[in-house]
C-alpha cells in the first residue's frame, strides 16, 4: 500500500513554533515517526510539506494513480482552502486528516475544515501519533 502524507504551512516549523500548542517534537521527529510506521505496518509512506497553497494541490492531483491513500494536514490552509478540497474531491483518494491540536478547543475560526469535507476520517488533537494512527486506519480499511 502506498499513502502519501501531506503537510501544509509551517509544519516544517514543529518544535518552534507555539511549542505550548504543538508540542516540542520537531519536523525531523515527525520523519522519523513516519519512517518507523512504514516498516511496522509494512507501508510505503512518501511525505511531502509546502507552504504554497497550488504546490499542494499540484501534489494531490499527481496522487492520482500513484497512491491508495492520502494524510492531510492541511495546516492553516484547512480553514480557507477550497481549492485542496476540489482536489481531494476530483482525485477520490481515500484521505484522512490530521491535527496535531485539537483545533475544536481553540479560536473559531479554526472550527471549519474546507479539506475535511473531502476526507473520510479527522484525527485531532493526538500530536504526531495521530499521524500514525490515520496510516492504521488507511491500512486496516484499503489495505493491500
Amino acid at each position: 500500500m502506498k499513502i502519501l502524507v501531506l503537510n501544509g504551512p509551517n509544519i516544517n516549523m514543529l518544535g518552534i513554533r507555539e511549542p505550548g500548542i504543538y508540542g516540542k517534537q520537531t519536523f525531523a521527529d515527525l520523519l522519523s515517526l513516519l519512517e518507523e510506521t512504514a516498516r511496522q505496518e509494512q507501508v510505503s509512506i512518501t511525505q511531502f510539506q509546502s507552504n504554497h497553497e497550488g504546490v499542494i494541490v499540484d501534489k494531490i492531483q499527481e496522487a492520482l494513480g500513484a497512491y491508495d491513500g492520502i494524510v492531510i494536514n492541511p495546516a492553516a490552509y484547512t480553514h480557507t482552502s477550497v481549492a485542496i478540497l476540489d482536489a481531494l474531491k476530483a482525485v477520490s483518494i481515500p484521505a484522512v486528516e490530521v491535527h496535531i491540536s485539537n483545533v475544536d478547543a481553540r479560536e473559531g475560526f479554526r472550527q471549519i475544515s474546507y479539506a475535511g469535507m473531502a476526507c473520510e476520517k479527522t484525527i485531532k488533537g493526538q500530536g504526531l501519533d495521530g499521524y500514525r494512527q490515520a496510516v492504521q486506519y488507511l491500512k486496516e480499511t484499503y489495505g493491500k
